[in-house]
């Protein structure tokens, strides 16, 4: 192996080792952004609800509808009803609803 080819090599390992490292410290690597405090089901918003993980506009829109149509949630688990919630979005939105009580959900 030759002086080239070993700096090559040399270089693409370091490339590689701080693309690595700043994948491993972005936000969406992490799952984030961080999310504090929690959102009552019953009266929020899509503004709102589209701050929680996995809940884009148009999820947020058919929480609102199911709500509207059905009235107000007497469970959280109820969200599984709304098309697009199953099982495994509701875990990861479960800490941060609630069915009564003053909004308090911000990004960090």
């Amino acid at each position: 192996m030759n002086l080239r080819t070993t700096r090559t090599r040399l270089v693409r390992r370091a490339i590689l080792a701080i693309a690595l490292a700043a994948s491993l410290s972005s936000p969406t690597w992490a799952g984030a952004p961080a999310l504090q405090g929690t959102l009552n089901l019953n009266q929020a918003t899509v503004e709102q609800l589209v701050l929680l993980p996995g809940v884009g506009e148009s999820r947020a829109r058919a929480i609102v509808a199911f709500r509207k149509q059905r009235g107000p949630f007497k469970a959280v688990a109820e969200l599984v009803e709304v098309k697009g919630i199953g099982e495994a979005a509701l875990a990861k939105l479960k800490p941060y609803l609630r069915l009564a009580g003053k909004t308090t959900l911000r990004v960090d």
